[in-house]
């Protein structure tokens, strides 16, 4: 007899899993995917070459709407879910979609980390997890010249570049005395960060945020240090 399986999320892990589901016992489960972004399942990792203007949305698509329909899965996209009932085992989205399952998996990925300072939700700042993130981003470079980037771990230095790339004049605010301190030793963390102002992108390290400010929108970072 056929399970219905729901999945919650559309990232990269869901998305293996069915690859793999499908190779192994490809009739045993009916598949439902509730996905919050209204799009189908794409490669997370190379959204940096989407905002450097390198690749375009549609070459980092790992399943296109084709492969669903072809594997009788059924996608919601934009659909958020919102509640969860382990008794009758439903569950239902944000556009009033409630379905039954099975077998329930939660594949919703991580939350970005807002550093939590005063304007840390004024319009303009931004998180960079998935690809509206880019797209704001990418709108954000069309009308503005400067840029901060809090934080100078792989995803920031990445964002930096990118988004230098877009045109825009940017600095890395880094709390740590030298880049990407949990991969690199401060010897590499020091050659790393030549080579990222060798670019043209402005680091400065034991850079403290203590608020964001502006009127209406952001426009500067207040630093500890002053």
């Amino acid at each position: 007899m056929t399970e219905k399986l729901v999945i919650i999320g559309n990232g990269m892990a869901p998305g293996r899993m069915l690859e793999h589901l499908l190779e192994k016992a490809p009739d045993r489960y009916q598949v439902t995917i509730f996905n919050a972004e209204p799009r189908v399942n794409y490669d997370r990792i190379m959204l940096s070459p989407v905002l450097s203007g390198e690749k375009a949305y549609e070459e980092i698509i790992i399943h296109g709407d084709g492969w669903y329909i072809k594997h009788g899965i059924t996608l919601y996209k934009g659909h958020r879910i919102v509640a969860i009932d382990r008794a009758a085992k439903t569950v239902t989205s944000d556009h009033g979609v409630t379905e039954p399952y099975d077998k329930l998996v939660i594949a919703t990925g991580s939350v970005p980390f807002i550093i939590p300072v005063p304007g840390n939700n004024l319009p303009g700042v931004l998180t960079y997890r998935d690809l509206d993130d880019v797209q704001a981003m990418m709108l954000a470079a069309q009308s503005r010249a400067k840029a901060v980037v809090i934080g100078g771990g792989l995803l920031g230095l990445e964002a930096a570049a990118g988004l230098q790339a877009q045109g825009m004049d940017v600095t890395v605010l880094h709390v740590m005395p030298t880049l990407m301190e949990r991969q690199l030793d401060p010897a590499a963390g020091y050659l790393l960060q030549r080579a990222v102002e060798e670019r043209g992108i402005k680091v400065i390290t034991k850079a403290n945020t203590q608020a964001i400010t502006g009127n209406g929108r952001v426009e500067q970072v207040e630093l500890a240090a002053g």
